[in-house]
């Protein structure tokens, strides 16, 4: 291969780079845990299920799915915190923004890493609950 092809393609790879890291989608499946969609979240929701929203404090501030419990993923969501909001074996939904975010896939695996046995996942996230026009505060 021509020299000026290693270099143009060294350039563009160093270029597109930054971009590809903000083109990861959450994972479909957490193995051990359940992926569930907005309706099923909303069953959930009205039978008191406990919600831990593990965005950033200033997204949680700005709208979140009523009653949540937010433990921040990368400073909060600890075992001793998550057990003081639900057991281990009693059901919870974890969330954040959607597809794109990945702290409630990474929340997720830590909570079933650590012995909680019914996670449910809502991959869609906030603003998929929002978009559904189900309750916010």
């Amino acid at each position: 291969m021509p020299a000026i092809f290693k270099k143009t393609a060294l350039f563009l790879s160093l270029i597109l780079l930054p971009f590809s890291a903000f083109s990861e989608e959450a994972p479909a499946h957490i193995e051990g845990a359940t992926t569930i969609n907005v309706d099923e979240a909303y069953a959930l929701f009205e039978n008191n299920v406990v919600f831990v929203d593990v965005r950033k404090q200033s997204d949680f501030e700005s709208g979140r799915i009523p009653g949540a419990i937010h433990l921040d993923v990368k400073s909060a969501f600890t075992p001793e915190n998550l057990a003081k909001a639900v057991q281990p074996s009693d059901p919870v939904v974890i969330y954040c923004n959607g597809f794109s975010c990945l702290r409630s896939s990474e929340a997720t695996a830590k909570a079933v890493a650590w012995g909680y046995t019914n996670v449910k996942y809502l991959r869609e996230g906030f603003p998929s609950w929002d978009e559904a026009g189900f309750p916010v505060e």
